[in-house]
């Protein structure tokens, strides 16, 4: 860059426009010394496969596709840049072959070991793209970047990021709709996503040799880049299409007449480009990201490619062939998938049909395999064939893109055009078959099975696991072609997960045993580790009822409902036993919970046969606001021999009825919600619901309405309506139950008419206070961005911001009251989140003093909620949401003196509104960085630096600075602008 020295400080405003403009002219000069010759590429990327397999290193195959035609240079070698600072030698290409009119297709390998793990971005950059790409400023000036990021992990395994089989150039015909798939496909079963990308470029690369050894590559959007379908191209409108291609939302992409689109489906990979207009050639780019489901079901990205294509459009009468393929589908391993294809010709209005090619891109192929048999006219007809294996088993589908290219005979004036269409095809698991069940002693139950066909998983030495499921009495069900497991519907619970070269399971109900006279349900499945995962269809139905029955808890109903000296009355069924009698000694052992699950407190045992029933009396005993949950043991000697191992049976918990009243005052109701976790069903019979009316605790209770809750639930709600505000009522619920085991000879069940009721609850109809109505007066930012301030005496961090409030009562809910004592004010700091108390009042107006850069505070940005509270206590909704955002001003001193004296020292705003980040570069006349920075959002430089031009004192000299400040404003939308000029160094 030539010195500015001659150029005089009167004119220094023009002196830093002439920088600015010659730097920025600097980066858009081509590249002489390189031609224009790159049209497409991507970098493929997998960690080592090799017998000694480092997880750290990784293989890059880079794919480019050339311009060949005469004068355009050559691609005989490559360089890549690994993203950890090193890059590698010239590489020479593997190879290079035709794959279009004057393209070529260029093959290099390249290796490289990562220092440890993490995620890097590899990439490539060569000068320059071809001359005259349509949507893009002088595109033969422009480098061509591609990159690809790869995680290094041992914990991935032998990871491989997508390949994109279909090539990386495709052509398209003006006023036709152009369908384009890459067809990728990932080789571990991970999940991908797709979207659309804007052509790179790099800014500071010129060529390798140029380069210093720790160069990191810079991209940015190529100048002037717009999508194909931008309307300065030509006004291009969409046509129809044969079938339904959408967009991510579902809507169609054919909205006939409409603007032209240019789509990518983030689920397929689909671009649809409806309809091209001006002819010519275009680059585009898209990133297709790799996903994998972590343990706990999270989906991880783990890496993603970038790749740059180049349609070329021509003007044809030709028009494109249709094809048709097989409808989404799913297959069992080990079994074959044979499908049709065909396709016609769409031919001309003044040329007869011609022959149509078929090709199959992406999922197994190869294995797989696509053979043409015929290509028309009238229709060309191909098969796709896969010989599907255990290790093709996985969660996502496969993609398969079939395309078919017309042959024009007068190509190539008049190009070949395409139809393509992606097809899903998902891998199951086989079923597991012969599941049995059989009992055993102990209440407990032995499954056995086949040995599984399907042992081998997508990651090495791990097996696939067999889930285990049970419920309550037989279920039939067939599962459909694709269905896996089993349908949440069914009622089965997992029991157990074991691995899967195991043929037999013992369920004995985790060590407690099973609960006799009960039929059990048993199905299998199998589920394949990440990162395919996958599952099988569910296996055959098992069934069996053991003999005897175990005791049953029947009741738990609340007798007293009180905080303390609560009562419940507990009943249980006797056991029956298999044969003959239990053995002495042999009882009962009651536990209860307050939480529902352990830790349980025994509260009783008894040693007769005889006595099931119990009432609970603990004075600590909370009926009022606690809902109990009861164990109940039954124990026995295992053999009449004195000193006999004692055997235990422990019956499923029950807890009480929990019931909750909410009144509406304004409305003049109560909504009454009960639930329950007990083992019988409560759903099928009338729960009834008792009231009582009056402040006083006394009189009785009536009933006042039956609700049948439902098959399987277990809760209900009422709503009691009608009442009379400032009335006093209280309620409880009966709930009727029954067991659905056991039954009778005629399948009628024989525990009926469980009766429990639960606690009792009160509550006054108060009405609610009306819902306050709030505003924020708008601030005054021209008074707050007064510079009649000087940097030195402006304190940014002792400002305090000044948000006025006021508020009305409106008038909902219908019905409410304006009797209120008083108001409650919330705020958060941001647009989004939970709001915080900060202060009460019994005005409707209050003032709130924000400090900058308080804890949780930045500047006057904030939202408010105001709620009023009745004498009572009685709280309303709460008032809409009025938030104040920060405004938004910066503005710098043409001169600082940091010379030691305490004023002015420092290069700072000399006012400025709530910031959250500056980025400061402030250079020489010469052009020249001497110092930068974003650690302080308000700068404050004090004229040194890490790169300043230092002298004994560590300070630059006196003079004039040019500075460029990237400023990120502390407001809602995280506001950014730049900020450009020139301060002076004066001591």
């Amino acid at each position: 860059m030539l010195p500015f020295s001659s150029i005089q400080r009167v004119n220094q405003y023009h002196l830093w426009l002439w920088v600015m403009l010659l730097a920025g002219l600097v980066g858009m000069l081509p590249r002489a010394a390189h031609a224009s010759h790159l049209r497409a590429g991507d970098i493929q990327a997998k960690v080592d496969t090799t017998p000694t397999r480092n997880p750290n290193r990784i293989f890059f195959k880079l794919t480019l596709y050339r311009d060949s035609n005469p004068g355009n240079a050559l691609q005989d070698e490559a360089t890549l840049f690994f993203g950890d600072g090193k890059r590698s030698d010239p590489v020479r290409k593997t190879s290079e072959v035709t794959v279009g009119p004057q393209t070529t297709r260029i093959i290099f390998y390249f290796e490289h070991t990562y220092p440890g793990s993490g995620s890097y971005t590899a990439s490539f950059i060569e000068a320059n793209r071809p001359r005259g790409v349509i949507n893009m400023t002088a595109s033969d000036t422009q480098t061509f970047y591609l990159s690809t990021v790869i995680t290094v992990d041992p914990g991935l395994g032998a990871n491989q990021l997508p390949v994109l089989r279909a090539p990386a150039i495709d052509r398209a015909a003006a006023g036709q709709v152009f369908l384009h798939n890459p067809a990728a496909y990932d080789a571990d079963g991970d999940s991908l996503a797709f979207r659309r990308m804007y052509s790179q470029r790099s800014l500071t690369y010129t060529n390798v040799s140029a380069l210093p050894p720790t160069y990191n590559p810079d991209h940015v959007i190529c100048a002037g880049f717009q999508y194909p379908n931008n309307q300065a191209y030509g006004v291009g409108t969409q046509r129809p299409v044969q079938v339904s291609y959408k967009d991510n939302n579902g809507v169609e992409l054919a909205q006939i007449g409409d603007t032209a689109i240019f789509q990518m489906n983030a689920r397929t990979g689909q671009i649809v480009w409806n309809a091209p207009l001006r002819t010519g050639t275009y680059n585009v780019a898209f990133i297709v990201e790799e996903w994998r489901k972590n343990p706990l079901g999270a989906y991880i990205k783990r890496g993603e490619v970038l790749r740059d294509m180049q349609i070329i459009v021509s003007a044809t009468t030709n028009l494109r062939p249709t094809i048709t393929i097989p409808q989404d589908t799913c297959v069992v391993a080990g079994t074959v998938l044979s499908k049709s294809v065909t396709a016609v010709d769409g031919s001309g209005p003044n040329s007869p049909a011609t022959a149509v090619q078929l090709a199959a891109y992406g999922g197994p192929l190869p294995p797989a395999t696509f053979t043409q048999s015929t290509q028309g006219p009238p229709r060309a007809v191909g098969r796709f064939t896969w010989a599907t294996q255990c290790e093709n088993i996985a969660n996502q589908p496969y993609i398969v893109v079939f395309k078919a290219q017309d042959t024009p005979p007068t190509a190539p004036t008049d190009p070949p055009l395409i139809d393509e269409k992606a097809w899903r095809v998902t891998v199951v698991g086989p079923a597991p078959t012969n599941l049995q069940a059989r009992p055993l002693a102990g209440e407990r139950v032995l499954l056995t099975w086949n040995n599984y066909p399907c042992l081998t998983s997508s990651q090495p030495g791990v097996l696939p696991t067999i889930q285990i499921y049970r419920r309550e009495n037989c279920y039939p069900f067939t599962p459909s072609a694709c269905e896996t497991g089993l349908p949440a519907a069914a009622g089965y619970t997992r029991i157990a997960s074991i691995p899967a070269n195991l043929t037999a399971y013992t369920d004995d109900n985790g060590g407690a045993g099973l609960p006799r006279g009960r039929t059990y349900s048993y199905r299998i499945y199998v589920t394949f580790p990440l990162p395919a995962g996958g599952a099988s269809l569910a296996s055959n139905e098992a069934c069996l009822t053991l003999s005897g029955r175990s005791a049953q808890i029947t009741n738990v109903d609340v007798l007293t409902t009180a905080a303390t000296n609560g009562q419940i009355a507990i009943k249980w069924t006797q056991p029956r036993a298999n044969s003959g009698s239990f053995n002495a000694p042999l009882g009962y052992r009651l536990s209860r919970s307050a939480t529902g699950a352990a830790p349980f407190t025994l509260v009783t045992t008894k040693t007769s046969l005889a006595d099931t029933t119990y009432v609970d009396s603990d004075p600590a005993l909370n009926t009022q606001d606690v809902q109990y949950t009861y164990q109940l043991v039954f124990f026995s000697a295992a053999a009449p021999q004195p000193g006999s191992a004692e055997t235990t049976e422990t019956s499923p918990l029950a807890s009480s009825v929990r019931l909750r009243l909410v009144p509406d005052g304004n409305a003049g109701l109560n909504t009454l919600t009960w639930t329950y976790q007990v083992p019988w069903d409560n759903s099928s019979k009338p729960t009834l619901i008792f009231r009582r009316t009056g402040s006083a605790n006394t009189g009785p209770y009536t009933q006042v309405a039956t609700l049948t809750p439902g098959a399987g639930a277990t809760s209900a709600t009422y709503i009691d309506r009608g009442l009379t505000k400032g009335e006093t009522y209280c309620y409880y619920v009966q709930t009727n139950g029954q067991y659905a085991t056991p039954t009778n000879s005629l399948g009628q069940p024989l525990l009926t008419n469980l009766l429990n009721r639960s606690q009792q609850q009160c509550a006054v109809l108060i009405p609610t206070p009306c819902t306050p109505v709030l505003t924020i007066a708008p601030p005054n930012c021209d008074s707050l961005a007064d510079v009649n301030q000087t940097s030195s005496t402006f304190d940014f961090i002792n400002q305090r911001y000044q948000n006025r409030l006021r508020w009305t009562l409106g008038s909902t809910p219908a019905g409410c009251s304006s009797d209120v004592a008083y108001f409650r004010i919330f705020f958060r700091p941001t647009a989004e989140g939970v709001f915080t108390l900060i202060d009460s009042t019994t005005q409707y107006t209050y003032l709130h003093q924000v400090p900058l850069n308080t804890a949780g505070n930045t500047g006057g940005a904030g939202c408010y909620v105001v709620q009023a509270v009745t004498a009572a206590k009685v709280r309303s909704a709460l008032s809409n949401v009025a938030c104040q955002d920060n405004c938004v001003f910066f503005l710098l001193p043409n001169i600082f003196t940091p010379n030691g004296d305490d004023i002015n020292e420092k290069f700072r705003p000399k006012t400025a509104s709530p910031i959250a980040r500056t980025h400061i570069q402030v250079f020489n006349r010469w052009g020249r960085k001497v110092y930068e920075s974003d650690k302080d959002p308000y700068i404050n430089w004090d004229g040194g630096g890490p790169l300043g031009e230092t002298g004994a004192n560590g300070k630059v000299s006196n003079g004039l600075y040019y500075y460029l400040a990237e400023v990120e404003f502390a407001d809602f939308a995280g506001t950014k602008r730049t900020y450009k000029g020139w301060v002076e160094v004066a001591r």
